[in-house]
Formats: C-alpha cells, sequence, structure tokens
C-alpha cells in the first residue's frame, strides 16, 4: 500500500517506538510519593519539558490530554465557562468568534455549548483559498469585544493546507483584551510554532492573545491517544474533568507517562530536521500537483497555491475534479494500492460535499469531488509515482460513475 494520508495519522517514528516501549517498563504512579512514583514523575516530567521546547513553550505550560480532540475541546470550553460572565461588572461574554471551515473538533464543540450553554457562536468567514477574513475578524471586536469570551482558529487548515494568519489574529486579540485559542494539529510538526514568540510579539496582555494551543502526538509521528495543550500561565480554563487536580487542576487523571515520554521523543526528531523535511515534502508536493495538472487538466488545486512556507503545509495537495464524487476516486486508488483521504478522518464514512470547501465559495459539485493527498516523514518519489500513476484510470471511471448518477437523478 502506498500511504498519502498522513494528515490523518503518520506512522510512528522508530524512536518513539523505542521511547514508549522503554517507558512501559517504568512502574509507579507520578503522583505517588514514593521512589517508584517519584521515577515515573521524573521521566513525566523531563517529557513535559522536551515537548514544551519543541512549541516555545515552558513545562509548566503543558497539559497532557488524551488526543487533540481534547485538547480542543478543554481549551474552547473551558475558558468560555470562565469567561462567559464578566467577574467585575456581571456582563455577559457569550459570543466566540470562530471562522468557517474549522475542524469538526471546534465546530462540534462550539455547537454544543450554543445548544446546551447559551454560547453565540459568530461564524467569520472565509476567503476564496480558506484564510480568515481580517477585516471582518477587526469589526467584530470592534463592535463589542466585551461581549466575547474567546476567538478559536487553526493554525493551517487540515483539509486544503492553506496556514492563517496566527500572528495577525493574536494581535487583534491581544489588542482587544480577548483570549485566543488556536488548534495547530494539522501544522506541528510541519510549520515552525513558538508560542513564546507569538505571545511576545503581540504585546500580549495577561490572559488576552494567544493563551492556548492543542497538538497531538500521532500526526508527528508520535502514539495515538495522546495530545497536549500549551496553556499560558495566565490563562483562566474550567476543566473537563474533575478528581485529583493533577496538571495544574486543569487535567485531572493519572498521567500516562508511557505515552508522554514517545511524544517527546516524537517532537524532538520532528523539530531537529523541520527545514530539512520542510523543503522535501515541498519538493514532492510541488512534482504532485504539476502531475495532477498534466493527468487530469481540470482538476482545480484548493487552498492558498502562492509561493513559498507562509501559504500552504508543505504536505499538503487538495483537490476538487469536477464530474467525479470523491468518496468513488477515494475507492478506486484504494484498490489499486494508494491510500488518499476526501478529507478530515474525523468524517470517514460520512459522504458529504466539504465543509471547507462550500466555506470558500465553491459549489456544491466542487465540495463533493475533493480529495486530499498528504505526504509524510516517510513519503518517496515512488510514492508520488505510483499515485500519479493510477490517477488516470481512476478518475476516468470515477467520471463515469459520476455521469451515470448524474442521468439517473435527471430520470427522476
Amino acid at each position: 500500500m502506498v500511504y498519502l494520508d498522513h494528515a490523518a495519522t503518520t506512522p510512528m517514528l522508530p524512536e518513539a517506538i523505542e521511547a514508549l516501549t522503554a517507558a512501559l517498563a517504568v512502574v509507579g504512579n507520578p503522583s505517588s510519593i514514593h521512589s517508584a512514583g517519584q521515577q515515573a514523575k521524573r521521566l513525566l516530567e523531563e517529557s513535559r519539558e522536551r515537548l514544551a521546547a519543541t512549541l516555545g513553550a515552558d513545562g509548566i505550560e503543558i497539559v497532557f490530554t488524551g488526543n487533540g480532540t481534547e485538547a480542543v475541546n478543554l481549551a474552547i470550553k473551558g475558558i468560555w465557562w470562565q469567561r462567559r460572565t464578566d467577574a467585575t461588572t456581571g456582563a455577559a461574554r457569550r459570543r466566540i468568534l470562530v471562522p468557517a471551515g474549522e475542524h469538526h473538533a471546534t465546530i462540534d464543540a462550539v455547537e454544543w455549548l450554543s445548544a446546551h450553554e447559551g454560547a453565540e457562536v459568530v461564524e467569520l468567514p472565509l476567503d476564496e483559498v480558506g484564510r480568515v477574513r481580517l477585516d471582518v475578524l477587526a469589526d467584530e471586536l470592534a463592535r463589542g469585544a466585551a461581549s466575547v469570551a474567546l476567538v478559536t482558529m487553526l493554525w493551517a487548515n487540515n483539509e486544503v493546507g492553506t496556514i492563517e494568519p496566527v500572528e495577525e489574529v493574536a494581535r487583534l486579540t491581544a489588542r482587544a483584551g480577548v483570549p485566543l485559542h488556536v488548534d495547530a494539529i494539522a501544522g506541528y510538526g510541519q510549520v515552525p510554532i513558538d508560542f513564546h514568540g507569538v505571545r511576545r510579539s503581540t504585546d500580549a496582555p495577561r490572559g488576552a492573545g494567544l493563551v492556548a494551543l492543542s497538538v497531538s502526538a500521532h500526526k508527528i509521528g508520535g502514539p495515538a491517544g495522546i495530545g497536549a495543550l500549551v496553556l499560558d500561565r495566565s490563562a483562566a480554563v474550567e476543566p473537563l474533568i474533575h478528581g485529583g487536580g493533577q496538571q495544574r487542576k486543569v487535567r485531572s487523571g493519572t498521567q500516562d507517562v508511557a505515552a508522554a515520554a514517545s511524544f517527546a521523543a516524537a517532537a524532538e526528531l520532528v523539530a531537529s530536521r523541520l527545514d530539512a523535511d520542510t523543503a522535501r515534502m515541498s519538493a514532492l508536493r510541488d512534482r504532485l500537483i504539476a502531475g495532477v495538472a498534466a493527468a487530469v487538466p481540470d482538476a482545480r488545486l484548493s487552498g492558498d497555491a502562492g509561493p513559498g512556507a507562509s501559504a500552504r503545509l508543505p504536505g499538503n495537495a487538495h483537490f476538487s475534479f469536477p464530474g467525479c464524487e470523491g468518496d468513488s476516486l477515494l475507492f478506486l486508488l484504494d484498490a489499486a494500492g494508494v491510500a488518499v483521504s476526501t478529507g478530515s478522518a474525523c468524517q470517514a464514512g460520512v459522504p458529504e460535499p466539504s465543509h471547507v470547501l462550500m466555506a470558500m465559495g465553491r459549489s456544491e459539485a466542487d465540495a463533493r469531488g475533493a480529495l486530499r493527498v498528504t505526504i509524510g516523514h516517510g513519503s518517496t518519489d515512488a510514492d508520488v509515482d505510483a499515485f500519479l500513476a493510477a490517477l488516470p484510470a481512476a478518475h476516468a471511471q470515477a467520471a463515469r460513475a459520476g455521469l451515470a448518477a448524474r442521468v439517473t437523478s435527471f430520470d427522476r
């Protein structure tokens, strides 16, 4: 199988597997005060510090979670619950500003707060490449920052790969005195992330600007089942889980020492070779994009196609194929031995048009014909060649199936 779905998950790095298996032999609850417990705690805290260093943060600011989705929920729900009422004036802060086209971890979290807690969700429009409209965000903050509980956004879009203007948003929210959460799960390991650097460059006051950032281990070659929330010391968060007070009383529960050690090992390795991997993946991605354009001339590249590292993720190539269903292309390519996706794996098995493309102003037909091809640390020229070799036949068959479906619907 040629694997080109690294945005969904990427194979564990050998160093992460080695760290995991070695740490599994460590016996002791890190909350215990005896020597076995303290040995586990030492490994846990060292792992926390190592991970923090790759994110431009301090160890105390790392809150380990069960996955990236939990980290996103902890940030959004926790900050909203803490800030929904101004402690001084008693005024309501019910608005959550969120760009359209976010990952469903964010979409479902804010929709739940709206349905059950009375949050007012304000959706910010995207431009044609999937980037949040800064002018609309600025207008919303100017119209009433005092009523905004938080702003939440992606560092980079997980479907189309467009890198978002995080620093500009952080500056706007810092000036408005509003906290910002960033879901960096798709971007971590592919673009530099400096939590403290963003706060310094935006002159963020306590509790405002970038205060929370979510990441996940399995996206960078670590194990599934562990994520992390980078939480600034000044951020006030209501916990989702109660019982024990571990991790600054933000996320109670016995921590997974082995997974933390494996996460840290993957993070350090990826950080050490970020520049080289970015250049290599970008070259593979660009060759793949050129090959698709030659094989299927009417295929449309989605997301920011501009030059430079600030435009799109180095491993992402996202296309729309007119007249085709993305699911048909996916299954036909899979039968040919090539694994790709139509979008977020969290929506796998749910045939629906891409909400990201729809938010970018694309038609439903475009959104249904989407295919995401993502390159990772283990991808090779041979993988790209195999995809490009399998694509023409898969596209021709998917186009015939799409035409047959349209004719049938017309007959009805």
